[in-house]
């Protein structure tokens, strides 16, 4: 299953409120939209960068996708603590009126919850969950939620974690509903282990852009010298799949209906580099 046209599933954009780094202060498309045309990939999915209130982040991500609905689509970032009790309503809105494709969550913010998996679940949406190295809740993830699919990107480790990425290896290959993504994995060895005993089925093209150049990060994929089907399902096919499932449209429950989202919790910044101080699971 692919469309021709090579599509990018990890790319954030807007304005993050932090101003401790990249990460929580801006993801302009400007320059990767032009180095990703360069490298003829013509779809992205957006998301936010981190933010004290996904509410607000998401609805500039909207705006984004909505200028270029032919170019983008967006997923809905959630905080497992912060957006606890309108995580639901979250999502409904963002799919509902937005035509958002799936979640997104980082551990950087706080674990992923069975609010958010719930939530998921409900309009049948794939989630991407940057564990940062804690590969082990993974298999708990594919167990209590069958019917969800799951993309960990990185291998599991954006910070080159070997250990962690050889770990989610396992994961990978055994359970249905667990995927990964190609972007920022430096260890070439084992992105070629991954297709080898995951199979490229559960293998997404991303670029974790505009950080990191999308053009850079498909030359991996090239590299790793797929037949031209299986290529096909990294660079598009299987993203096509999980999302193809989608529900635009599911009744809340009336206690979710009817509660007003909960004011976020402010918490301090902090001026961690998110993908550099991960502690290690196994």
């Amino acid at each position: 299953m692919g469309s021709g046209v090579i599509i990018d599933a990890h790319c954030h954009a807007g304005h993050g409120d932090g101003l401790t780094g990249p990460w929580d202060t801006s993801a302009p498309l400007r320059a990767y939209l032009q180095r990703a045309q360069q490298a003829g990939i013509g779809r992205s999915v957006l998301f936010a960068a981190f933010h004290s209130d996904y509410a607000v982040a998401n609805l500039e991500v909207a705006r984004i996708v909505a200028r270029r609905p032919d170019r983008f689509w967006g997923f809905v970032f959630l905080h497992g603590e912060r957006d606890r009790f309108r995580c639901l309503p979250m999502v409904a809105r963002m799919v509902e009126k937005y035509g958002f494709r799936g979640i997104k969550v980082h551990r950087h913010d706080a674990r992923i919850s069975r609010e958010i998996c719930e939530a998921a679940r409900r309009f049948r949406l794939p989630v991407l969950y940057d564990v940062m190295g804690e590969v082990s809740g993974v298999h708990l993830l594919a167990g209590e939620y069958p019917d969800v699919d799951f993309i960990i990107p990185h291998l599991g480790s954006f910070a080159d974690d070997w250990r962690a990425q050889i770990a989610f290896l396992d994961a990978l290959a055994r359970h249905p509903n667990i995927y990964t993504d190609t972007s920022g994995v430096r260890r070439f060895d084992l992105l070629e282990e991954a297709v080898r005993t995951a199979g490229p089925g559960k293998i997404l093209f991303g670029s974790d852009g505009p950080w990191l150049h999308p053009g850079l990060e498909l030359a991996k994929v090239r590299a790793l010298r797929l037949p031209a089907e299986a290529e096909a399902l990294v660079t598009s096919g299987n993203f096509l799949r999980l999302v193809s499932h989608s529900r635009r449209q599911c009744p809340l429950p009336a206690a979710a209906a009817s509660k007003p989202p909960r004011s976020p919790r402010q918490t301090a910044p902090t001026e961690e580099d998110p993908w550099l101080t991960q502690t290690q699971y196994l």
